[in-house]
């Protein structure tokens, strides 16, 4: 098991967020020594798409990307219904001018479009037609890959995304930022998860 000494994932949770995109990730994040802490617009419950009821830990007006090694974006369907999301994708912002990383996911990823955040950053989401639509710029840097990981410039951050079919893809890149696995078991995670390779999971297990 590893350990994190750059901080807590941050997940952030809405009303109606794809509560299946990032269980892979937050689940083997927390079983190699990650915190994962979620966080709100407010402190009040929201519910997720799966119906379940989930309590933030802190507030957007809280969240500081020195104290956070990864800011988790999930789909949702306010990110294509208005702007009640749009204070996360401004934090995105924030968090990749300062150099920290991000993961988007799904409709965040036009949250992110919408933002510009896309425009100079290699992407991918669901389809490049979907992002199109939100008018952004960025449509050359569009990657016809499950996930990616764009490595930032001039100090800026990493941003990983992927589409909403994707949560094990998601999940590699998530590990692979942080380092949760070296590149043989990380191989091996994918390899398992993804394609029910059973051999992997003695790799998974260091035999």
């Amino acid at each position: 098991m590893t350990s994190s000494s750059a901080g807590p994932v941050h997940l952030a949770v809405y009303d109606t967020f794809a509560d299946w995109e990032t269980g892979y990730a937050t689940a083997h994040l927390t079983q190699n020594g990650y915190t994962v802490r979620t966080v709100g617009l407010s402190r009040e419950p929201v519910t997720t798409m799966g119906g379940l009821r989930v309590q933030p830990d802190l507030a957007l007006d809280e969240l500081r990307p020195q104290d956070s090694a990864l800011l988790i974006l999930t789909g949702a369907a306010g990110w294509d219904t208005g702007e009640t999301l749009a204070p996360f994708a401004r934090a995105a912002r924030t968090f990749l001018d300062a150099g920290v990383p991000v993961a988007a996911i799904c409709g965040a990823t036009a949250g992110l479009a919408r933002e510009g955040l896309l425009d100079d950053r290699a992407h991918t989401s669901a389809v490049s037609f979907y992002l199109a639509a939100t008018g952004y710029a960025g449509g050359e840097r569009y990657v016809e890959v499950d996930a990616v990981t764009d490595p930032g410039v001039d100090g800026t951050g990493r941003l990983i995304t992927a589409g909403p079919t994707e949560p094990v893809a998601f999940a590699r890149e998530v590990f692979a930022l942080l380092g949760v696995y070296d590149a043989k078991k990380l191989d091996a995670w994918y390899r398992l998860f993804h394609d029910s390779d059973a051999s992997a999971y003695e790799v998974l297990q260091g035999e």
